[in-house]
Parts: C-alpha cells; sequence; structure tokens
C-alpha cells in the first residue's frame, strides 16, 4: 500500500510539473495608447491569470511612443490610437508581422457632471467665455478632434493643446475646463465627466492598430497577447470600456 500512495504521489508530481511546463512565465513589455489603459490593464490581469503571462505597460500618446520606438525603445508590442503613427513604425522596419486592427473609436465632447454649461453640440464650444482644451493636433486624438470640428464648420480656441488625451479628460474633470473633446472610452472608463454625442456626421471613427515588434524579447508571448486583444474575452473588455469591436 505504501509503494502504491508513493507511485501516486510521484505521478502527480509528474502532472503538476508537465502541467506548469505548458505555461512558463512569461513576461511582456506593451507600449499602448493612453487612451486603452483601462481596458488593457484588465485584459493584463487576465492573460496573467489564464497563461501566466505578465505584462508591464507604457501608456502616453501615440506620438510619443512612435518617437521611442524611433529611438530604439525596447518593446515587444506597440497599440497606437491610429493607423498614421503604427505605419511609421513599419515602415522604420520595426515590426514583425502585419498590423492588426482591434478596436474601434469614436469621439465625444467631455463636460463636467450635469453639464453646467449646457453645452450640446460641437457649435457650442465656439461662445465666448467657454473654456476648451484639446489634444495636441500631434497626438490622434487631436488630430481626429480638429478633423470633426471642420467637419462641423466650428472655429475653437483652446485655452491648451494636451500631450495626450488623459489630459484633456483630466482638465475636465477637476474643473479647469468647460469642455474637450475625447473619445467615448474615455468618458465610460472615468466616470468622472459626462459626456454630449458628437452625431455621425460630424464625427470621426479612430481605427487601433497592434503590431508585435521585431526586437520583441518574446515573440510567443507577444503573440499571445496580440491573439487575446482579438480573442472573445479581450473584444469583451474593449467594448465594456466604450471600444468598438474590431
Amino acid at each position: 500500500m505504501l509503494l502504491l500512495l508513493g507511485s501516486v504521489t510521484i505521478a502527480a508530481c509528474g502532472a503538476q510539473a508537465s502541467g506548469s511546463a505548458l505555461t512558463p512565465p512569461t513576461s511582456l513589455t506593451v507600449l499602448a495608447a493612453s487612451s486603452l489603459q483601462p481596458s488593457f490593464d484588465k485584459i493584463g490581469q487576465q492573460l496573467k491569470a489564464q497563461q501566466n503571462i505578465t505584462t508591464t505597460f507604457s501608456y502616453a500618446g501615440t506620438q510619443t511612443l512612435t518617437a521611442q520606438l524611433l529611438q530604439g525603445a525596447p518593446a515587444d508590442v506597440f497599440a497606437s490610437a491610429d493607423t498614421a503613427h503604427m505605419t511609421t513604425v513599419q515602415n522604420a522596419g520595426l515590426i514583425a508581422g502585419p498590423p492588426r486592427v482591434f478596436a474601434h473609436n469614436r469621439l465625444e465632447i467631455a463636460v463636467e457632471h450635469g453639464n453646467p454649461k449646457g453645452i450640446h453640440g460641437l457649435a457650442d464650444l465656439s461662445r465666448a467665455g467657454l473654456v476648451v482644451v484639446l489634444a495636441d493636433p500631434s497626438v490622434p486624438a487631436g488630430k481626429y478632434a480638429a478633423q470633426a470640428l471642420a467637419h462641423a464648420l466650428v472655429t475653437v480656441h483652446p485655452a491648451s493643446l494636451e500631450p495626450q488625451v488623459t489630459g484633456v479628460l483630466s482638465k475636465v474633470a477637476l474643473g479647469e475646463a468647460d469642455a474637450g473633446i475625447v473619445y467615448v472610452s474615455d468618458i465610460v472608463a472615468s466616470g468622472k465627466v459626462d459626456g454630449v454625442t458628437i452625431p455621425d456626421d460630424q464625427n470621426v471613427i479612430a481605427d487601433y492598430p497592434i503590431a508585435a515588434l521585431g526586437s520583441a524579447q518574446s515573440p510567443a508571448g507577444a503573440q499571445a497577447f496580440i491573439n487575446y486583444v482579438l480573442s472573445a474575452g479581450g473584444q469583451a473588455v474593449l467594448k465594456a470600456a466604450g471600444f468598438q469591436g474590431a
């Protein structure tokens, strides 16, 4: 009987070791547009629990991340808020494979809770005395905001141009600005501001591409992250955060 128990114990240990070997710990670095932070943080937690992949995220404006990559910053995955910057990185020979669009986003006007200034559309942003902040045009969100305002034939003189869209959201949430143009996902994730819908004929759809980098320390892990973002689980997280699916 003792011999039998010993055999069972050894077999169990062998099975456990075999299971661990199937999911060895992996570490990744992902450079991602700042608007992705709430959803990617959740995806990172899920990937850690399910596949033993630990992800370190670096969030910033897409233009900043692009500059970092062009200067040789090490990373495994790049997730951009527009296709233009991804194309720049790809043309520099830094992408391991073709980028995949994994989500779409729309613009919305962020206002203080209760909308005390009575802002109902883009035209209201040109009112005298209204403090409006936008993302800098070098940032995808700033570029898209300029396009939306042009569609609406509205001229805005922003109080500041922020280096990333989260800066716009923060100033509205803190009461330092009356309104700003951000993504729908920013408003959903924040909970600190209200959103005013921009109609389809004035709005801009942002495409978010993702790609593994040629310098990835863990190409298999990078692909696992991308696969999860594109999977039903990853897409559910993105949709819950206000993004539109791929």
